[in-house]
């Protein structure tokens, strides 16, 4: 069983390991020990994957492809049998997206070695926790993982699908399950008010010391126990003394950080961001919030990052960890050790290191706004908004924007803003000077 000294231990070696790596070299050294494992895969052999020795050969023979690319190509007739398809072996899960690109469901490949780089990316997670605060208890208690159902829907004898929290749930080595929360039961659970009520009731019960979540889900779950302590003040010190970590992905966190502040108020919580997709493990935060997260380089995943303005064109520009830049906005490509290669998983990110490759999450390459040749992303969009807000003293719960599309040629497009704000609703004054500041940034 992983303990607290145990992990000191393991951190402190892992933390000198990955300050010594080299970047482009693991990463380089990570794809071709994929490429020599799958050259006898179907898809290895059609792009010659026992000719390849370098990131250059790899890029010449392998195009880059869509989710809608492989289920076409080489997912649809065989599903759900992959077996030796585009990677060593049958495919046992596939993570079901919502494919939130182009709006169809996807089944993403979830080998063993997958669960494997994920599972190394937890203990990351931990070694960052421990470098940070080497007296921390962590492990002393339960982590709460509040994620979707896991129940599984059984595609065919020893093949699975289903969300990517209920696969892990699933799956969760053994030296770590004692220490996890909830239990398999009660995470089977479909209906989600049924759920939260349950898990606060549970969780109290608990030594709750590290919190996951998306945080929309997490501040659901803390609004709960307003209905349960209607003369208490809500917050993390109150409800869970001993809790250390909040790790947090999924979503830009700025409209979310004032929240989350006024509930750590008191407490010891650290935040921690992750970057988490079901195609795998892509970055996590490694120092202060705010500060990026850094690049998983030796996670059996090899990274390529093209620009989005070059993703649409014939021959686009595609990056490697050796010749990225800072303050581009790329299309992040992946290379699975699930048999995902050269895959355009629809996110995009900038670096704000490229030394010790530290990345932010932008958005999505379909959310953005160019109407007009405006080509505004995603985090634009976002920085806007919180900046708006502050000019207000407000606080967003949610909000939408799309185009307004002139109705005769003398009028000029735009954006329209449907924005719900927390507490009262501002005034008239109050609405005019948010979209000014929005225009302004």
């Amino acid at each position: 069983m992983l303990t607290n000294f145990a992990i000191k231990q393991y951190a402190k070696y892992r933390y000198n390991y990955l300050n010594k790596l080299k970047p482009q070299e693991a990463q380089e050294k990570e794809l071709l020990k994929l490429i020599r494992k799958n050259e006898n895969t179907k898809f290895g052999k059609e792009h010659s994957f026992s000719m390849i020795n370098s990131i250059k050969d790899f890029q010449n023979n392998v195009p880059l492809r869509t989710y809608d690319d492989f289920w076409k190509e080489y997912f649809k007739d065989a599903f759900p049998y992959l077996n030796n398809i585009t990677y060593k072996g049958l495919i046992p899960y596939y993570a079901v997206s919502s494919g939130t690109s182009t709006g169809t469901t996807k089944y993403i490949p979830l080998t063993k070695d997958m669960l494997k780089s994920n599972v190394k990316a937890g203990l990351d997670l931990l070694t960052y926790h421990f470098i940070n605060n080497p007296n921390s208890k962590m492990l002393d208690g339960k982590s709460f993982v509040l994620g979707g159902s896991t129940d599984l829907v059984k595609e065919a004898p020893g093949i699975y699908s289903g969300d990517l929290s209920g696969i892990t749930t699933m799956t969760i080595p053994w030296w770590i399950q004692g220490r996890y929360f909830p239990d398999k039961k009660t995470a089977l659970l479909k209906n989600w008010e049924e759920k939260i009520d349950k898990l606060a009731k549970m969780a109290l019960k608990e030594d709750i010391r590290m919190i996951s979540g998306v945080p929309s889900w997490i501040l659901i779950f803390m609004n709960k126990y307003k209905e349960i302590f209607t003369e208490k003040e809500i917050s993390f010190k109150n409800i869970f003394p001993n809790l250390e970590m909040l790790v947090h992905g999924g979503v830009n966190f700025s409209p979310y950080y004032d929240t989350f502040k006024n509930l750590m108020v008191g407490s010891k919580v650290e935040l921690r961001e992750v970057y988490p997709a079901s195609e795998g493990f892509i970055a996590m935060q490694d120092k202060a919030y705010g500060e990026g997260m850094k690049l998983m380089l030796d996670s059996n995943i090899f990274f390529e990052f093209v620009p989005v303005d070059e993703l649409q064109s014939k021959n686009p520009t595609a990056h490697h960890v050796g010749n990225i830049e800072k303050d581009i906005n790329y299309a992040v490509v992946m290379t699975t050790c699930a048999g995902l290669w050269r895959y355009i998983i629809g996110d995009t990110v900038r670096f704000v290191d490229t030394g010790n490759p530290r990345l932010l999450v932008t958005g999505r390459t379909s959310y953005y706004l160019s109407s007009f040749g405006e080509h505004i992303i995603m985090e634009e969009v976002e920085d806007a908004v919180l900046s708006a807000s502050k000019e207000i003293g407000k606080q967003i719960s949610e909000y939408s924007v799309g185009t307004l599309f002139p109705k005769n040629t003398e009028e000029l497009g735009g954006h329209l803003y449907i924005v719900e704000f927390k507490g009262e609703i501002p005034t008239q004054s109050e609405l005019d000077t948010f979209a000014e500041k929005i225009d302004k940034v």
